[in-house]
């Protein structure tokens, strides 16, 4: 008799079969380990080791490796590959892929200490300037200035829990519900001011802000004022755009119940030049001089005034960082104007996101080839790594024109990020096949940040899209089901992003809301830590394994 139809052999080899491809469903659901990491220091892959080697018995099976000197990888020298490659010999002995964090578009300082000038930059247009000697500086238009806090009916309002103490407001208890100060302000469209609050502090336990905001509610301003708790007299300053808004509604101070005490003094708006400058093909200058019959006259940089630029930008303390606010760049005249002489000058100025993101420009030519650059040099650094694009929180964008060929010079800003994530997605395939790409997903999320006027972005990126075969990491908690389906229906497949420092049962919803779901192509789960934070590494693995979707019960 045929061993074919022998039922004993039959039997013995179906379940045989099943019990393969039930370890092979198993094991095709893996798990990941956030690690941001500066690999030039050895003690970092000291640590990075000693995880791993935690990691790897607890069934982690993907590493996914961020480092600032991915876009420095020109500046490094031997020592800083020697440490990589004693990472990656280890990671391979213990079966762990390295998942390697390139293409840093929406965080983009690093990529941008090679060329600073790569910003996305907001427009200014037509903003006075006036020529005094050989310097044109700027004017405000119209006149603008804040009221003394002490001229309470000048202001729109001044919350309750602020009294008058001299020339100062100081909160007294109960600082409820909130703490702050408001005008309304006639302004001119796409010109750019600088505000400015003295703040003291004792134990006060609220972010201190000063936000600019729109009538349909937009905010104009993101960068934190990093005042500290308990802090003597200091000048914050931040800077905005007024982009296509006449009136703002500006306020100052912070909101919700508040402890311990805030004092604000001596508020003040004006025009501030162009701090942060940017210079580009695609973020031109236009200098014009006005005679005094309101004719203009286009003026030639290096003809009439010596080349324009911010010698601080991107700079400050060093190659990648931008300070919010300094000096403002005067134009110095070539030739001969009369002291009064009126100009009328348009730029680009980048803006400085919270505690210092600044986001690179995609619709720039040589911001793909930065990003090209990048993506041979990490391929080159780790063979056989996987690669994650780091499209995140792009904050920025869409304001400039692009030069990029094949694309309209106003391509709206979905449309832009679609092209760049192909764009990325092609070049690490022409270099290195075989490898996956992972991507983050809000930025192509329509239930996360793809939406409308997200930040400062210049219009809608709801139509933000990604190649097919794109991975996505999933961090949108707040909204999985509906963000895990987007995808799953788009045939990406996923891996979830999960724990942010918080509850190690945090897994469980994202994992359930797949199940409960019918949720296909969730391929594994991440341990993402932003605070570097590796105690919960085995409870969050063992939480992974007992549940249903990875036993399949």
């Amino acid at each position: 008799m045929s061993y074919k139809s022998n039922p004993l052999f039959t039997a013995f080899y179906f379940a045989t079969l099943f019990f393969f491809a039930a370890q092979c469903s198993l094991y095709s659901k893996e798990l990941w380990v956030y690690a941001p990491a500066n690999l030039l220091v050895p003690k970092e892959i000291d640590h990075l080791i000693a995880l791993m080697d935690r990691a790897a018995p607890a069934g982690y099976t993907r590493f996914l490796i961020a480092d600032s000197k991915f876009s420095r990888l020109h500046e490094m020298d031997e020592r800083y590959f020697k440490n990589v490659e004693r990472l990656t010999k280890h990671a391979e002995s213990l079966g762990i892929k390295i998942v390697a964090a390139v293409c840093p578009v929406g965080y983009s300082n690093d990529i941008l200490s090679q060329d600073p000038n790569l910003a996305e930059g907001l427009p200014v247009i037509d903003a006075p300037f006036v020529v005094n000697g050989n310097i044109a500086n700027v004017q405000s238009d119209p006149d603008i200035e804040l009221p003394p806090l002490s001229e309470k009916r000048k202001w729109g309002f001044i919350d309750e829990s602020f009294v008058l103490e001299g020339d100062s407001l100081r909160t007294t208890a109960p600082h409820s519900p909130n703490t702050r100060i408001m005008k309304k302000l006639k302004l001119t469209p796409f010109r750019h001011y600088r505000i400015s609050l003295k703040i003291k502090t004792d134990q006060f336990n609220a972010p201190v802000e000063i936000k600019p905001l729109t009538p349909k509610g937009r905010t104009l301003n993101y960068t934190s004022l990093q005042v500290q708790s308990t802090q003597d007299w200091k000048t914050h300053t931040i800077t905005f755009n007024s982009l296509d808004n006449e009136e703002v509604n500006l306020y100052m101070g912070a909101w919700g119940p508040t402890e311990g005490t805030l004092w604000i003094s001596e508020p003040i708006l004006e025009a501030c030049g162009a701090v942060n400058l940017v210079r580009r093909d695609t973020a031109p200058i236009s200098v014009k001089a006005i005679d005094k019959d309101g004719k203009t006259t286009e003026l030639v940089e290096g003809v009439d005034f010596e080349k324009w630029e911010d010698p601080k930008l991107g700079r400050v303390p060093y190659g990648g960082e931008y300070d919010s606010w300094h000096e403002s760049p005067p134009i110095r005249m070539l030739r001969k104007f009369p002291d009064g002489t009126k100009l009328s000058i348009s730029y680009y100025h980048t803006h400085v996101v919270y505690e210092g993101q600044v986001c690179g420009t995609i619709s720039d030519k040589k911001f793909e080839a930065l990003l090209q650059k990048q993506i041979l040099q990490v391929t080159d650094l780790i063979p056989l790594s996987d690669l994650m694009m780091s499209h995140d929180e792009y904050r920025v964008m869409g304001w400039t024109s692009s030069n990029i060929p094949g694309l309209s010079k106003n391509i709206s800003p979905g449309e832009l990020l679609t092209h760049n994530a192909q764009y990325c997605f092609d070049t690490i395939h022409r270099k290195s096949p075989k490898s996956q790409v992972f991507v983050w997903s809000d930025m192509f999320d329509p239930y996360h940040n793809a939406v409308d006027n997200y930040y400062l972005v210049n219009g809608s990126l709801k139509s933000a899209t990604l190649p097919k075969d794109v991975r996505v990491m999933n961090w949108n908690f707040g909204k999985r089901q509906e963000s895990l389906n987007h995808f799953a229906k788009l045939g990406h497949k996923q891996v979830i992003a999960g724990y942010y420092d918080g509850s190690v049962s945090q897994v469980n919803n994202w994992l359930d809301t797949v199940t409960d779901n019918n949720i296909t192509g969730v391929e594994g789960v991440m341990y993402t830590t932003w605070q570097r934070k590796y105690q919960d590494l085995e409870s969050f693995a063992k939480t992974v394994h007992q549940h249903r979707w990875y036993t399949g019960k």
